[in-house]
């Protein structure tokens, strides 16, 4: 029986921001270099009577590229990735403002 660990350790090297964005990129002497964020995770098991599964995946948020041009070197975010993020967030710190606001006015 081949040891699951090291199988599930060369698979998990495969997920990550090459396999989902691949090298980085020479476009008329402009560089590009992906970003990502990746999770992953497995699992298994078996029980009593020797039957056994497992299972996994993986998930790849793009953040943005890395861009370098001559000596300049900068960072372009994925505007589509930074609405879905700031969009949660100005809604939990819209709402927890509203509370402070409302816990000030009622100790006047």
């Amino acid at each position: 029986m081949p040891n699951i660990a090291m199988e599930l350790g060369k698979i998990s090297g495969n997920l990550g921001v090459t396999a989902a964005y691949g090298e980085q990129q020479d476009l008329d002497g402009v560089k590009v270099l992906p970003v990502a964020a990746t999770w992953s995770g497995f699992g298994g098991g078996s029980d009593e009577s020797g039957n056994g599964g497992g299972g996994g995946g993986g998930f790849s948020l793009p953040i943005g590229a890395y861009i370098r041009r001559g000596s300049e070197f900068r960072f372009a975010p994925n505007p589509v990735t930074l609405v879905a993020v700031l969009v949660p967030f100005v809604c939990v710190a819209g709402r927890a403002l509203g509370y402070v606001i409302k816990c000030l006015k009622k100790r006047r």
